[in-house]
Order: structure tokens, then C-alpha cells, then sequence
């Protein structure tokens, strides 16, 4: 990993609420695949482009690389999966089976790692995308999910195995944080007004989440729209957060409460 330090990445505050004025993203998702188009509807939705070069060059190093084991793979994908990306700096590391999704919204810092069986999908038809700082570190299966909003991760953010960061109008994590495994931030909802339609079906929104420097999550919390977690805070083992924890604080529970300040 290199040992440049990155300049702060920029992204909108999460304090402003964004809504959708259509149904939640996933579903629309599945509608436009069930309708009928696949190749148009997989290139729209997967790629993100339109154009017969697009297409094969994002086939071309997927095919090649994606799936390759060992030393060779990873030399394979720090060579071409630059070539999709809107942005890497020097020295990625991309593991085994590593997807990408709208790969020109994202943007990779120096020294990046992200680990087997991730997933970074920067789709949306307004949105950025994703942005990780220098030194981020992605764990084993974990999701980074735009629904038409934007993700930050700051330099030296380091995310445990399996968790999942999904949001619909801007997700952000300061400089060096550590998200232990399961974690999940959760950017996004539905209105529910409406008992006689699926909840899948109806508005779609989200207000955000930001992390301050230096937040640490244990294993499995959540934290939940609209929250915003302080600085150099510590979130205990399992907790839920569904309202603001002040800087340097020490929470944990369900619903997480300050426990102590550091």
C-alpha cells in the first residue's frame, strides 16, 4: 500500500434529504429486466454507457480477469480494471470475482484494496458515484450500493467482511474509519403511507448518513438515515443507531445511547 496521504474527497452533506418521485431503485431495476431488451437493458444498468465499444471493453476485462486466481489475477485486474474506472491512483489491489457497476463514476485513490467478492455499484442516473480515499480497505463480500446517490469513504477507511453501505442520496465516512464486519449504513427508505401498494412500489427516500474522523463500529451495527455519528466515536457491538451521537462520545444498545464520553 502506498504511503501518500490523499486530499480530502468532496460530497454533498447528507443533511439534505433526497426523494425519489418513483418507486425504490431495486425494483424499478427488476422491472426493466423483466420487460424484455436484456442485451440494451444489462449495458444500461451494468455499464452504464451506451455504444458497441463500451460494451466490449468493459466484456473484455471482465472476461479476462475477473475470475483469475492467485498472483496472475491480481496483477491482471491492477492493469485493466483501471481502464474503466473514472479515476485510480497507483497500486490498487482488486481480489477475485471484484464487480463493478457504472465503473466511470468510480474513483479510486492510491493504494486502494478491495478485497474477494466485492461488489461497487456506482448506478444512477444523476448521482456521482462512488469515491474511495488513499489506504481504503474493503473486506471480503462487501457492498457498496448506490441508489442514485453517492458514497465517500476518506483516506485509511478501513471496512470489515460482509457489511454493506447502501445509499440514496450521500453516505459518507471521514478519514479512518474502521467498520468492523456486518456493519451496515443504511442511506435510504420508503414511504409506507399506503397500505394497499407494496412497499417496494411507493416513494423512495433518503436523507443520508455522514461518519465523522476516527468512528468505530463494532461488529454488526447499523446506522440507520438520517444519522449522523461524531467524531472519533466508538459504537458498541450490535448497536443500533438511529439518532445523532455527539463527537467522542461512547455508545451502544438498541436504540444506541451514550454510554460514556472518551
Amino acid at each position: 500500500m502506498s504511503d501518500a496521504r490523499p486530499a480530502q474527497s468532496e460530497a454533498p452533506p447528507a443533511g439534505d434529504a433526497r426523494q425519489a418521485s418513483h418507486a425504490s431503485d431495486d425494483y424499478l431495476v427488476r422491472r426493466q429486466l423483466q420487460d424484455g431488451g436484456a442485451a440494451g437493458k444489462y449495458q444500461e444498468l451494468v455499464i452504464g454507457r451506451a455504444g458497441f465499444f463500451a460494451l466490449v471493453r468493459y466484456e473484455a476485462v471482465m472476461l479476462l480477469s475477473s475470475w483469475v486466481p492467485g498472483a496472475l489475477g491480481l496483477v491482471l485486474r491492477r492493469f485493466l480494471y483501471p481502464l474503466l474506472l473514472g479515476g485510480c491512483g497507483r497500486k490498487p489491489v482488486f481480489g477475485q470475482n471484484v464487480v463493478l457497476r457504472h465503473p466511470h463514476k468510480i474513483r479510486l485513490g492510491e493504494g486502494v484494496i478491495v478485497d474477494d467478492n466485492c461488489l461497487l455499484d456506482a448506478k444512477g442516473s444523476t448521482n456521482t458515484g462512488i469515491t474511495l480515499g488513499d489506504g481504503v480497505f474493503l473486506g471480503r463480500n462487501t457492498i457498496l450500493s448506490c441508489k442514485n446517490g453517492d458514497i465517500v469513504l476518506d483516506e485509511g477507511v478501513n471496512i470489515g467482511f460482509n457489511s454493506q453501505i447502501a445509499s440514496g442520496s450521500s453516505v459518507r465516512v471521514g478519514r479512518d474509519g474502521l467498520l468492523a464486519a456486518y456493519c451496515y449504513l443504511i442511506g435510504g427508505g420508503h414511504e409506507s403511507g399506503d397500505p394497499g401498494q407494496p412497499i417496494q412500489e411507493q416513494q423512495a427516500v433518503s436523507h443520508g448518513v455522514t461518519l465523522g474522523d476516527n468512528v468505530w463500529l463494532g461488529a454488526g451495527v447499523k446506522v440507520l438515515d438520517g444519522v449522523t455519528v461524531g467524531a472519533d466515536c466508538i459504537i458498541g457491538t450490535g448497536a443500533v443507531v438511529s439518532s445523532d451521537i455527539p463527537e467522542r462520545s461512547v455508545a451502544a444498545g438498541i436504540p444506541a445511547r451514550v454510554i460514556r464520553e472518551r
